[in-house]
């Protein structure tokens, strides 16, 4: 069947809705050649930290065609992730926060199933597509913006009037041609004016996420140092945490939504999440299974879940560096086996954790470990309080 080009992006765009995306937008598949510098120059200034892919990806980023021969006009979805916080199952080692999109099994698997059906009905139109759930070179916070699903916060993040920050992003590259005026297929905030560049900048002389970020990560330009930021740190970044940032971890496990929360609009909306559901298992995991189990165990506990990216060794990392921030008498027993660890970069933040507990001979005993890294790790440890002391 083949319809007309506006016909087929209402058809689209309707189908988005009834199979669970909270909003939907219409943007041009093109990058503006603004957009591609100030990229360039983020990736240059070394801020993506460790993630060596992005440079690999930016001329697909810049470049949409690259992805979807003939790309014209993309269809971006909004589906919201703000959940209640469910209450914490009984037992375990519970403690510290986890982002709440990762409350959910991974979203990437749950959302993939609706762009394929996107793609099958793109298909029967007579139209190319192809969908992506931020997991290819694809440049969706600025085609969100383009489609009025929001704007770029101070944040960095997407932040809509009606979803708040707390919104995933997916987007269908169609062969569409780019319509003459792009209109919200779902409109947010109809009262609102509408910028032609796309959705009018509501931050106003707020500053509340870049005076919150407990690792001041936050530029003035509206970008995201990730070798600063928690999500990355916890997530991401191999080895220890640097020791300057540890303290910053706080009580996050995994990922950060401090500026998420802190943004009055997420304030605002409050719990909307339809289409995503929380497991408590999820935003409150058991610290101990971290810890005395082999890679293929954690992959099997944790199949289908946003706890793989780190790995089983980043996760028990990321448990140690919440202890030593919280010092939360529950997790005794795992600092001890974080000591023990297979994996040497959680022996090294065990040491570090064990000195926050002021369990000193435990941290001498690290001066004896096999990797240099621990070692190194214990006996500057050591010396910081042999300074203090002498002090």
């Amino acid at each position: 069947m083949t319809v007309s080009a506006e016909r087929a992006a209402e058809i689209l765009s309707d189908l988005a809705v009834s199979l669970g995306a909270d909003a939907v937008g219409w943007a041009p598949a093109r990058v503006p050649p603004g957009a591609v510098d100030e990229y360039a120059a983020w990736l240059s200034a070394g801020r993506h930290a460790g993630m060596s892919y992005l440079e690999r990806q930016l001329p697909a980023r810049a470049d949409p065609a690259s992805r979807l021969a003939g790309a014209g006009r993309v269809l971006v979805l909004g589906v919201a992730h703000s959940f209640a916080l469910p209450p914490v199952p009984p037992g375990g080692v519970r403690v510290g926060r986890v982002a709440r999109y990762a409350w959910t099994p991974d979203y990437h698997d749950q959302l993939q199933p609706l762009l394929s059906r996107l793609e099958a009905e793109a298909a029967a139109l007579g139209v190319r597509a192809r969908g992506y759930v931020d997991h290819g070179p694809v440049m969706e916070r600025l085609f969100a913006a383009q489609g009025f699903l929001g704007w770029r916060g101070k944040s960095g993040m997407n932040i809509s009037t009606s979803l708040g920050a707390f919104v995933t992003l997916a987007v269908l590259l169609t062969d569409l041609p780019p319509a003459g005026e792009v209109i919200p297929a779902l409109p947010l905030a109809p009262a609102l004016p509408l910028a032609p560049a796309g959705h009018p900048d509501r931050c106003g002389r707020c500053t509340r996420c870049v005076t919150a970020c407990p690792t001041n990560a936050i530029g003035d330009d509206r970008a995201i140092d990730a070798r600063r930021c928690v999500s990355y740190l916890t997530i991401e970044h191999r080895g220890p945490v640097p020791a300057g940032l540890r303290a910053g971890v706080g009580e996050w496990l995994f990922g950060c939504d401090v500026c998420s929360e802190v943004c009055p609009w997420s304030v605002r909306a409050g719990p909307l999440a339809r289409l995503l559901e929380p497991r408590a298992e999820l935003a409150h995991p058991d610290l101990s299974l971290f810890f005395n189990v082999g890679e293929r165990q954690f992959e099997r506990q944790w199949a289908g879940t946003a706890f793989l990216r780190p790995r089983r060794k980043g996760m028990a990392r990321n448990a140690l560096t919440v202890l030593g921030n919280t010092r939360d008498s529950r997790g005794a027993e795992l600092l001890r086996a974080g000591a023990a660890d297979a994996a040497w970069e959680v022996r090294a933040t065990a040491a570090w954790a064990l000195a926050r507990w002021q369990e000193w001979g435990q941290v001498e005993a690290l001066l004896a470990d096999p990797h240099e890294a621990v070692r190194a790790e214990a006996l500057s440890l050591l010396q910081g309080r042999l300074d203090r002391t002498e002090g």
